[in-house]
């Protein structure tokens, strides 16, 4: 098959736990892993940074993002493109749904 296709990606989180975060793989194949997030209002991911370039696409929600040491807010349809080896952390000021994307990208 040469695509996939969801129809309503907030659709795959439908539960998110109270006073707690859940991911789930949507999509994964050699050159991207796209990852669903639920956080519940309160709940974040601490600072920390990851070997490949990443896309953040907030779907629902509002967040406080801090990207290479500087603060942003971020609401519904906020998107961010992070360089390998960027600290970054997230923050729901809201009940969050948000899209990851984990890229890698052959190099030769």
């Amino acid at each position: 098959m040469n695509f996939d296709f969801l129809p309503d990606i907030t659709a795959t989180i439908t539960d998110i736990p109270k006073d707690g975060i859940v991911s789930r793989t949507v999509f994964q194949n050699e050159h991207v892993k796209a990852v669903m997030f639920g956080f519940d209002t309160g709940q974040e991911l601490s600072e920390h940074t990851s070997t490949h370039p990443a896309i953040i696409h907030i779907l629902q929600g509002e967040a406080d993002l801090t990207l290479g040491g500087e603060p942003r807010s971020a609401g519904v349809g906020a998107w961010v493109y992070m360089a390998p080896n960027l600290p970054h952390s997230v923050h729901a000021k809201t009940p969050v749904i948000m899209l990851l994307l984990m890229l890698d990208w052959p190099t030769a």
